[in-house]
């Protein structure tokens, strides 16, 4: 392993947050993180709860707020296996005594969730603040995450219904977990002895055992030049869709014409930026309808812009089979009403 490659480790196991790293050494490789930059992804949630947020929330808050903001994707209980597979179920009294799904290695298991699977409930909190609702990931207060994971424990019978979910218990709910002993460590991402003899891992032995070549090295690597010239414009503009901050971008793709021609395309940009093109395709069904087909059954009623733009902010469902579609509140009015116009024109 190389000298910088070492200390790109180095950083990633000590942490952004509280390492300093000595980019001088490297002329030219990047640069320190501002603070700004490393408080936007230091928000992970550990096992040991390092990291969490102060906060708390009940399970009657949570329900309200699962049916405002999660139920569209998710079903009003947690049992939708329409857009995602089920959040809550699958487990007994016995399984939360003994910290071990018995469903999950007898195979009696119809259906694996949320609750089968995890084995630290630090996992759950962190991907709700992370990454929830699907349409507007990070809006969430720390409370509103609490509340919500609350109804969740409710509904996998492991808190009552009264109950109120903080940073100060929630080690307790760890240690109610169904599968919080399901997690095995003997392998070559955990170090330490054998889990065989009463440690941790297999010792940091890999899961593989390859070995570098080190032959016919290239002198020399520009970023982009590995692209084959049919695919250097499948994506439009590379250099454009890069971080917008450091001295870092993508390889320029596209020629002058072309970058002129992406650069009018700010829609298709808007539609892919407000995960549009998650559900929809331009001519094909991919969770919802396809634009085209959007466009076909508005054609020529007068009231198509009006009704469009309300069903895409308040969400709904039947309207194209038994998949629903989630409220996009989040989106301003004007980019409603821009994406709605390029839809019923064709989605070009």
């Amino acid at each position: 392993m190389s000298r910088f490659s070492k200390s790109i480790l180095v950083l990633a196991l000590v942490g952004a947050s509280t390492a300093t790293f000595a980019f001088d050494s490297f002329k030219g490789v990047g640069r320190p993180a501002t603070s700004a930059e490393v408080k936007a992804w230091d928000i992970d949630v550990r096992p040991d709860f390092k990291g969490l947020p102060k906060g708390s929330g009940n399970v009657e808050r949570g329900n309200e707020l699962f049916e405002e903001k999660c139920a569209s994707c998710h079903g009003s209980f947690g049992e939708s296996n329409e857009v995602f597979t089920p959040l809550a179920g699958g487990t007994t009294a016995d399984d939360i005594k003994t910290g071990r799904v018995k469903g999950l290695s007898s195979g009696e298991l119809p259906q694996r969730t949320t609750f089968t699977k995890v084995s630290t409930i630090s996992t759950v909190f962190d991907y709700i603040q992370r990454a929830m609702p699907w349409t507007a990931p990070k809006s969430l207060k720390p409370d509103e995450v609490y509340a919500i994971l609350a109804y969740l424990l409710n509904l996998q019978e492991i808190v009552p219904g009264d109950f109120t979910l903080s940073d100060k218990n929630i080690g307790d709910v760890q240690k109610l977990l169904p599968n919080r002993n399901g997690m095995t460590t003997d392998h070559g991402m955990w170090p330490g002895a054998s889990a065989k003899k009463g440690g941790i891992g297999n010792g940091g032995k890999p899961d593989t055992d390859n070995k570098a070549c080190m032959k016919n090295c290239k002198p020399e690597v520009l970023i982009g030049s590995t692209l084959p010239e049919y695919a250097r414009t499948a994506h439009g503009e590379l250099a454009e869709q890069y971080r917008s901050f450091g001295p870092v971008r993508g390889t320029r793709t596209l020629g002058p014409e072309a970058a002129k021609k992406a650069a009018e395309a700010t829609t298709m940009e808007l539609a892919t930026k407000s995960g549009c093109m998650a559900c929809h395709g331009m001519k094909s069904k991919i969770v919802g309808p396809g634009y085209n087909e959007v466009m076909t059954r508005y054609a020529g009623q007068p009231d198509a812009e009006g009704k469009l733009v309300a069903k895409v902010k308040a969400g709904g469902a039947g309207a194209w089979g038994s998949i629903p579609m989630p409220p996009n509140g989040h989106l301003a009015d004007e980019d409603i009403k821009t994406l709605v116009k390029w839809i019923l024109s064709g989605a070009k």
